[in-house]
């Protein structure tokens, strides 16, 4: 059993949840929109254990791709790989179970939403090595993160349509706006540790850039509605988030930890707001 405040259990980061509602808001997005505002309970239910499972596995994948870094940052060095308190095999040993449970749930969810499954996992592997290579590794969270947009449109639809290409092109965006901010939590220790992000690499522009991602996003995500024939009440919506993007970036103090910290939490209720319209998109 994986008790609270285990090392297993914050290996996983399920004390921290803000990235399991991240990873589970496309996927939601997508069978709502998909299933014109009457999304399936058990499908939701489905997807929903997959983002807890997935996210757990990639935070492990991650951890055991940055341990030597990770001992360098504050934020991270007492994370249990980083600061020795579950091995490298412990911790290979619990990937392995989540992978197997994974598996289990996208064979619940039919052969076509599994082979898409299996088409994330290079960009699942791949995603941790990024910052040793390019000043965007935010950029590869999103294309990993989002994937979730095709898959709850191919188990309500069969197929990968362009609606879900929106969805998931404007989730891409999202990410790289509200992860760039997340960045800036980090970015002396990584500044010294020689690990790249878009944080560093946007500095003292960051706020306009992230600024445009999140136009970007909004307007491709309602895009996806008016393909899909969305009413005025989705497009309402969307405004609201643009709005609450638009306070982000005001209130957002970037060299302060703590402010960074709490804008990226915010999105959470973004991602909620966002699947209210798409269960709301054919008033």
């Amino acid at each position: 059993m994986i008790l609270p405040h285990s090392p297993a259990f914050r290996l996983m980061r399920l004390h921290q949840p803000a990235g399991i509602w991240l990873l589970l808001w496309p996927c939601w997005w997508s069978i709502a929109l998909a299933s014109g505002g009457k999304p399936p309970l058990l499908l939701l239910l489905l997807f929903a254990l997959g983002a807890v499972v997935m996210r757990s596995a990639g935070c492990i994948i991650n951890d055991i791709t940055d341990r030597d870094f990770d001992r360098q940052v504050e934020r991270t060095r007492t994370r249990p790989l980083a600061s020795g308190e579950m091995s490298l095999r412990q911790a290979s040993v619990l990937l392995l179970v989540l992978l197997a449970m994974a598996l289990g749930i996208a064979l619940m969810l039919g052969k076509t939403v599994v082979l898409w499954a299996v088409f994330s996992l290079p960009l699942v592997i791949v995603y941790p090595f990024m910052k040793r290579f390019t000043w965007w590794p935010q950029l590869f969270l999103g294309l990993t993160f989002n994937w979730g947009a095709l898959m709850g449109w191919v188990a309500v639809r069969g197929q990968v349509e362009l609606p879900a290409l929106l969805l998931y092109a404007g989730g891409i965006f999202w990410t790289l706006g509200y992860d760039t901010i997340y960045a800036h939590q980090d970015k002396i220790d990584d500044a010294r540790a020689g690990i790249k992000s878009s944080a560093l690499r946007l500095g003292a522009h960051t706020k306009q850039a992230v600024g445009l991602f999140y136009l970007l996003a909004v307007l491709l995500w309602a895009l996806a509605g008016w393909v899909t024939g969305g009413s005025m009440v989705l497009f309402a919506m969307l405004i609201l988030v643009e709005l609450h993007f638009s306070w982000q970036l005001c209130t957002v103090n970037l060299d302060n930890p703590a402010s960074s910290r709490r804008i990226f939490v915010s999105n959470i209720y973004t991602g909620g707001v966002i699947f209210l319209a798409m269960l709301l998109s054919h008033l």
